[in-house]
């Protein structure tokens, strides 16, 4: 039941995703920082919490739970290392995917040439 519940909760935010790319003139990059803003904001209300607790990897995978662990991390930064927690502790509960990212976009620069358009 786990996978089901992920697969709806993933379904749903990725369709959401998918509508504002039809039907708006909203740019992919906007949309994927929008998703990042909303985790976060949904994060602060206490909202995103519950979801995450009843979908698991269906509502941390998407942007939408990058934005979750910025605000999450940043949220025990400041509880552990005051102010200047808020900046080192976003960026030390998603140090893996930012990493992940470096390294992933690195290795596809150099296996793959580049076109113009």
């Amino acid at each position: 039941m786990e996978f089901v519940k992920a697969f709806v909760v993933g379904g749903i935010i990725c369709t959401i995703g998918q509508i504002l790319i039809d039907k708006t003139k909203l740019t992919p990059a906007r949309i994927l920082v929008l998703f990042v803003v909303i985790g976060v904001a949904l994060s602060l209300m206490g909202i995103y919490k519950p979801l995450v607790d009843f979908a698991g990897a269906g509502a941390t995978i998407p942007l939408t739970g990058f934005g979750y662990s910025l605000a999450k991390g940043a949220a025990e930064g400041v509880a552990k290392y005051g102010l200047f927690g808020a900046l080192t502790g976003g960026l030390t509960a998603t140090a893996a995917g930012i990493s992940a990212v470096i390294v992933f976009g690195y290795l596809f620069a150099v296996m793959f040439k580049s076109k113009l358009k």
